[in-house]
């Protein structure tokens, strides 16, 4: 069996070209008072308007920064003040640098920080100012005028460093790739994720959130706590059955052929995004195994 790799189709999303750039659309749609979501490339992005100018969640790539701070100027003619990483990927967080060098003060989780600079320093190109400035272990809290926004750090989900960020007030929730509404997930094992650490944000989500809560996904639509439900008990169903394959001796490869596994979320679509059934099935059987060798060995 090969070793676990990211998608091509992730790997095309990731990629950064000019002429993808005129190709992108940014979409800023209103969910609740003076709270936004903005579309375009990569990560979904949260947008607050506030007395100090504007609070984002995440940036997408640096190449779109000047699309979308000029389609941000529809919102409100205050600069981007503060952003906030629900993670390190480039996807959410290219874009740090350009933020920063028009004001803007970067938060996130420590583990964001401590992975982008590992990342810079691997490939020799420094940039301090794409850096969060201030971190945070838990978890955060921050008030405004008109808000009380709360970051929760959820331990190994999609990584290591993944936070939650909850707008009391206007009742959004916002999950960066702890969520992928109504496809399957990311589980990024080598930067600290699990499918159990997957689950368990979710559950955490799912307590803050109520009926009337609206949920900004890492990607896909904006969401209900019924989506997130359903989101969640696709992850338990298919991890549980997974589990039973490995108790009865399977093989990864064994699981990763298994269409069963994953058949009643493939007629979904759940399988039609950047990660397919076969890399799922791949990725949760990877994460037990690994899960029940710790535990072993504990």
């Amino acid at each position: 069996m090969k070793k676990l790799l990211i998608p091509a189709l992730f790997i095309f999303w990731f990629t950064n070209t000019y002429a993808q750039q005129k190709e992108v659309t940014i979409t800023i749609d209103p969910i609740s008072e003076n709270i936004y979501m903005l579309t375009g490339q990569g990560g979904n992005i949260g947008v607050f308007k506030n007395e100090k100018g504007l609070f984002i969640i995440d940036d997408q790539f640096a190449r779109l920064s000047d699309k979308i701070l000029k389609n941000l100027k529809t919102i409100s003619d205050q600069p981007v003040s503060m952003v906030i990483n629900t993670h390190f990927h480039g996807d959410h967080t290219g874009g740090n640098g350009n933020m920063a060098n028009q004001g803007a003060t970067i938060f996130a989780q420590k583990n964001v920080r401590s992975r982008m600079e590992s990342n810079q320093k691997e490939k020799g190109n420094i940039t301090p100012q794409s850096l969060p400035v201030i971190t945070f272990d838990e978890g955060l809290q921050l008030y405004f005028n008109s808000e009380s926004i709360k970051a929760y750090h959820v331990h190994n989900a999609h990584t290591d460093g993944d936070a939650l960020i909850y707008f009391a007030n206007g009742n959004v929730l916002h999950m960066g790739d702890t969520f992928f509404n109504g496809r399957y997930p990311y589980i990024d094992l080598k930067s600290g994720g699990s499918i159990q650490g997957y689950i368990n944000a979710s559950e955490k989500a799912l307590l803050i959130a109520n009926d009337d809560t609206k949920i900004i996904p890492g990607h896909g639509s904006l969401a209900t706590k019924k989506d997130l439900e359903g989101f969640s008990r696709m992850l338990k169903e298919i991890t549980n059955a997974i589990q039973k394959e490995i108790d009865a001796g399977k093989s990864e490869d064994d699981v990763t052929k298994n269409t069963s596994l994953t058949a009643i979320y493939d007629a979904k679509g759940f399988g039609d995004g950047f990660i397919n059934s076969e890399r799922i099935r791949q990725t949760i059987y990877m994460s037990l195994t690994k899960e029940n060798k710790t535990q072993k060995s504990l």
